[in-house]
């Protein structure tokens, strides 16, 4: 492959350097913001050497290459395009670019996904490590009383403890505030004068007298709504007082200030209302769970996939977090996991039937990837394009979700789906049969459905 000669044909098929706002890339996708989209030629992108697909979605217009070939055409095509090899704009970040060009609510659920992405190793970690608890504990291999026990315990639920410290940097940095007092402010709601929720259901917290008000002293450990809602307000707070505050002043009074406003607000207000409205969103997911049930899961995870077209699955990191802390466990995340690996099924079975030769290329990695989780290859490389195998993957999905809704299937954690959802999932061998049901739903689907071949 040519990395040079497909950079300049890539620069051609956008429109010009001109049109090129902003260029990034991931793993394995080449990630453009444009100024117009319509100059595009997206069918002579997809017929140069190496591209496994292309499509538009959250503001960005986006290629895969993938792993080990992306770096490789981006080096060549960063000063062809005007970008800096350090994936900067022109004249702003690459990710304000691609948010200017979202509308309100993909842009709401790109910065939940912002604020979650980072958080989520430190999730799975304590996921992980509650598997192995269980485990343990099922069959009677360690002592629950023992050092070793005690000490993994410990280890697994830090991270929920501690969740409103990690969720005040990570949204403090994603808001524009101070990340450091982004972190305080989610000290403050976890202090150990408040009683911790974690684990104690039925503790009673005492009340605190605050001239007049009375305050319950309940801990927001595990909690993500009120911190999200808090360290919001604090970062405009602190953008306010810096623009009014003296500069000579400026480092002792702004943050002085800041966290004694955030603070009263935060335990005063919206600590209790975010609290309320936590438990109102993982009381309806409750009850569609524990009434609709199976139809549920079939609702879901024959849309899901749908649902990451519009890009508002980004926000769903931010529910699931919540869940885990409210519900003893994610029962969302098996659900999208299984409508990922229908699209590897569905991808499959165009491999099988296909005739085009560069499909059969693009179809097994496509397909390996979406068993892995990653199902971007799988869905715009090569289901969207032929439409009829994206519909089969979602009757696939379909019921392989109402599956892991019927035998209750839930997840430690949260961000793994695919394969690596095995390491987090309660209940393995149940997860591996709607795995199976998935995906073969979504092979048999797609070949009954048949498409309509490309000549090409």
């Amino acid at each position: 492959m040519n990395h040079r000669k497909v950079a300049e044909q890539l620069v051609r098929f956008l429109g010009g350097q001109n049109n090129v706002v902003s260029a990034a890339h991931c793993a394995t996708r080449l990630r453009l913001v444009l100024e117009d989209e319509s100059q595009v030629d997206t069918k002579a992108i997809e017929e140069l050497d190496g591209v496994k697909g292309a499509f538009s979605s959250s503001g960005q217009y986006q290629i895969i290459f993938g792993t080990g070939t992306v770096n490789k055409v981006f080096a060549e095509f960063a000063p062809l395009a005007g970008i800096s090899l350090e994936e900067e704009a022109k004249t702003e970040t690459h990710g304000d670019a691609a948010k200017r060009k979202m509308n309100p609510f993909a842009r709401f659920a790109r910065t939940l996904s912002n604020i979650f992405v980072p958080i989520i190793p430190a999730i799975v970690a304590a996921g992980m490590l509650m598997g192995l608890l269980g485990l343990m504990n099922t069959y009677n291999w360690v002592d629950p009383e023992s050092g070793l026990f005690v000490m993994l315990d410990m280890f697994s639920s830090a991270s929920f403890i501690i969740l409103p410290i990690l969720i005040g940097y990570s949204s403090a940095k994603e808001f524009g505030g101070n990340v450091y007092l982004g972190a305080v402010i989610g000290g403050i709601m976890t202090h150990p004068e408040l009683l911790n929720p974690w684990g104690l259901a039925d503790a009673e917290p005492s009340t605190l007298d605050f001239f007049g008000f009375g305050v319950e002293m309940l801990g927001y450990q595990g909690t993500v709504i009120p911190v999200l809602l808090t360290v919001y307000i604090m970062s405009k707070l602190e953008k306010m007082l810096r623009k009014v505050v003296p500069n000579v002043v400026d480092l002792l009074l702004t943050p002085f200030l800041t966290v004694i406003l955030t603070g009263f607000v935060a335990l005063l207000v919206v600590g209790p209302a975010g609290r309320a409205l936590g438990e109102g969103i993982t009381s309806v997911l409750d009850v569609v769970y524990g009434t609709a049930g199976p139809i549920a899961g079939f609702i879901f995870g024959g849309l899901y996939s749908t649902i990451v077209l519009t890009g508002v699955h980004h926000s769903f990191h931010a529910i699931e977090a919540e869940l885990l802390a409210k519900a003893g466990g994610n029962f969302l995340l098996p659900i999208w996991a299984i409508a990922n690996v229908a699209q590897g099924g569905a991808t499959l079975a165009v491999f099988f039937r296909t005739k085009n030769k560069k499909t059969k290329e693009i179809a097994i990695p496509a397909a390996v990837s979406a068993f892995l989780g990653i199902t971007e290859p799988a869905i715009f490389g090569v289901n969207l394009k032929h439409r009829r195998p994206f519909i089969g993957a979602a009757i696939g999905g379909a019921l392989g979700g109402s599956y892991v809704v019927f035998t209750q299937v839930m997840a430690n954690g949260i961000g793994l789906t695919g394969i690596p959802m095995f390491a987090i999932a309660q209940d393995p061998l149940n997860y591996g049969i709607a795995f199976v049901i998935g995906v073969a739903g979504a092979f048999i689907a797609t070949l009954l459905l048949g498409w309509k071949e490309e000549t090409k």
